[in-house]
Order: C-alpha cells, then sequence, then structure tokens
C-alpha cells in the first residue's frame, strides 16, 4: 500500500480544524468560567465537534481518493460552523447583532453540507463490487 502526500486541500481543512478546535476549546472556557450561557456553551461544543468532523472528512478524502465529492462538502460545513458559531458568539459573549439570520444560515449550510457528504459514502457503497 503506498501512501500518497496529502492533498492541498485536505491540509486546508485540517488547519481550519485546527483552528475550529482551539476556538471551541477557547469558547467553552469562556462559557464555562466568565458567561455562563448555554448558546456561547452549545457554539463551543459545535466547534470542537465540527473540528474532528472536519479532520475525519479531510483524512476519508484522502483515504478513499474522494476528492472533491468530500472536501466541497467540508468547506461547506466549515462556513456553516463559522456563521452559525460567530452568530451565537456575537450576540452571547459580545452582545452584538450579526448580520440578520446568519445563525440560521449557517445551520443550513451545516445540513446543506453534510448531506452530500452522506450521500457520496452511500453512492461509493453501491460502486464497490
Amino acid at each position: 500500500m503506498s501512501l500518497e502526500s496529502p492533498s492541498r486541500s485536505a491540509l486546508v481543512l485540517v488547519a481550519i480544524a485546527g483552528l475550529f478546535g482551539a476556538a471551541g476549546t477557547a469558547v467553552g472556557a469562556v462559557a464555562a468560567h466568565r458567561i455562563p450561557d448555554p448558546a456561547l456553551a452549545t457554539a463551543g461544543t459545535f466547534l470542537l465537534i465540527h473540528a474532528a468532523a472536519l479532520a475525519g472528512l479531510a483524512a476519508a478524502a484522502q483515504a478513499f481518493q474522494a476528492g472533491w465529492r468530500l472536501t466541497a462538502p467540508a468547506y461547506i460545513i466549515a462556513l456553516g460552523v463559522a456563521l452559525f458559531c460567530g452568530a451565537i458568539i456575537a450576540r452571547a459573549g459580545f452582545d452584538l447583532r450579526p448580520v440578520p439570520m446568519m445563525a440560521p444560515a449557517g445551520g443550513s449550510l451545516l445540513i446543506a453540507g453534510w448531506v452530500p457528504a452522506a450521500l457520496d459514502a452511500l453512492l461509493a457503497l453501491r460502486r464497490r463490487p
């Protein structure tokens, strides 16, 4: 079995995952110690869960040679997390009201990213002997 070097897209996704992981840890700490807001804790949890998920999608895209079929949904998920969590953090942490509908748009993008990732895996199952 030969190991190919990771694609640029996979490395970018892992970098985004690292940033989400760091942000999720920081937001969780703030929610636990400074601003006890359940919404803020939710944002921290979403960041941490999706950090692991993005790293997993990047690894899966590489391992299964799925390329854009998994990295494109991963980028949609990353944008969704940034919008969803960004809106929550702005409101709960700084009492700012960013762009209207930012959190629902982010949540919709999360769904829009996860569905094609799941469909690609199911279609790959059908293509295998």
